[in-house]
This record gives structure tokens, sequence and C-alpha cells, in this order.
């Protein structure tokens, strides 16, 4: 099995560069604006997208992305819009990998089954479930991989040598590191200790790694990218959303242009960093 993920790692390798991973909320601000920011992110720079599943109860949320939830779910957002807005976006790309990311209690509610085979049709490659350990790989994970999805998974400052086998069992696409113990956009990413982390989990796999949480900037985005196989940007660019909102909270002229533009940004600091190196 060969998804869009391995095809563009495999691309990305080729070319000497670190992948740069965008996050956004489905949904945020509304559905149509998610779309058309989505569909901004490939042509600004973005090699991989994330796409936020709206939940109400997320846990390793910081402020910015539950209030993106939150936005989302007001005006309506499901798990099944999510998907919908997959396959508007697939209408006009079909290369771009597209991750979602999220909890496990939406696509428990939707049915395994009939998740994935929807999942797979309307164009999504992989999956980060972020509260489904090891320990439950028969409820999701090996179900997606069955279904031809990649079942990517988080390793963290505390997941230790002993810890890490059986986090990157069944692991595929690639192995997200999250560079600060605690929430999303909590603090900043500390390079070298970055650089510490994935020379020590690259021991246990051959799979890309890329490094998530804390990385607001494309000066700390190229730091990162100097260390990891991919650096990923979120809780900057749904700020960056937020900020270009109107007083109720509803898009504007600006709202996809400042998430373009702030991507374009980044993604010039990704691409300079494995320049810099070689």
């Amino acid at each position: 099995m060969t998804t869009r993920i391995d095809t563009r790692f495999a691309e990305l390798k080729k070319q000497g560069r670190a992948a740069f991973v965008t996050y956004v909320m489905a949904g945020d601000p509304d559905p149509a604006t998610s779309l058309e920011i989505v569909k901004a992110l490939p042509k600004a720079g973005s090699d991989v997208i994330e796409l936020g599943i709206p939940f109400t109860d997320p846990m390793a949320d910081g402020p910015s992305i539950q209030a993106a939830g939150l936005r989302a779910l007001k005006v309506g957002m499901t798990l099944k819009k999510t998907l919908e807005l997959v396959r508007g976006f697939r209408k006009d790309d079909n290369a771009t990998p597209l991750v979602l990311m999220g909890y496990y209690n939406p696509i428990y509610i939707y049915g395994v089954d009939k998740f994935l085979a929807d999942a797979k049709s309307s164009g999504v490659d992989g999956l980060i479930i972020v509260d489904l350990p090891p320990e439950e790989d028969d409820e999701l994970c090996i179900p997606a991989l069955k279904a031809g999805l990649n079942f990517i998974r988080l390793a963290t400052p505390t997941t230790d040598d002993k810890r890490l086998p059986a986090v990157l069992t069944n692991t595929s696409g690639f192995v997200y590191y999250v560079s600060i113990a605690g929430i999303t956009g909590a603090a900043a990413a500390d390079a070298n200790a970055v650089g510490e982390a994935v020379a020590r989990i690259k021991r246990h796999t051959e799979l890309p790694i890329c490094v998530g949480f804390g990385i607001r900037t494309p000066e700390a985005a190229r730091a990162i990218a100097d260390k990891a196989d991919g650096s990923v940007v979120g809780t900057a660019l749904v700020d960056a959303l937020k900020n270009s909102l109107d007083a109720e909270g509803r898009a504007t002229a600006k709202t996809v242009n400042a998430v373009a533009e702030l991507t374009a940004a980044l993604a010039q600091g990704v691409r300079a960093a494995k320049q810099a190196a070689e």
C-alpha cells in the first residue's frame, strides 16, 4: 500500500528537504470559507494538510484550537460535513496528502466501518486520533490500515525507549513528535531538544518524523526542519484566521489570505532549512 503521504515524503526526500505540514480546523469559521482555506494551503507551500475534526471535549488542544472547534460546531460542522469538505478539496487537488486529526468519539458515533469507507472514498489519506493508545489498535488502527489509510501516532517527550516500540507498532505514514509536554500553542519548541528526540526515535523506525506544537514563526519552522523530516504548524494559522474575523466571528475578505500569507512565510522558512544544510 502506497498512499499520497508515502509518495509525498519520498518526493521530499529526493529533493533533500523537510515537509511543511499545516493544521486547520474543518468548518472554521464556516464550511465554505474553510474549504477555500484548505484549497489555498498547497498553493501557499503546504506539503501535507492536517484537518481537525470539530469536537466538544478536546484533551490535547490549547485555547486557540478549542475555540476554532467551537466556532465550527456553532455553524453546524459535523464529521459528515468534514468528509464532504475533503471531497470538495479533492475535485481540484488529487496529490496533496490530507490527514484527519481529532478524537475517537465522533468516529465511534459515526460507525467505524462506515467512517473508514466514507473517509477513503472522499480522499482522506491518514488519521491522527489523539485519544486511542496502541492498546486499542483493534478499535480503529487495524481496520484503518486494512482500508488503506495511514494511522499516524503521536510520540511525546515522555515516550521513553521502553514505550516507543508499542507506539510505533502499526504506525504508518509518519510519526508526529509532540515537541512539548502540554497542550497545543502553550510554549515554544526547543530545536536542540527536538534534535535529540528525533535522533532517538529514528533508532526505532525508518518512518519520517514530523514535529509539531510550539512552532509559530518562519524562524522556528526552519530550526525544527533542520532537525526533523517535517515541521507542523497549527495554532499560529488558527490564530491568523481568528484575527481576520469580524466582531461576530464571521469570515471577512481578509480571512483566506491571512492564512495563506502566513502559510507562505512559514513554508519559506521550512524550505530554507534544508537548503542551508546542503
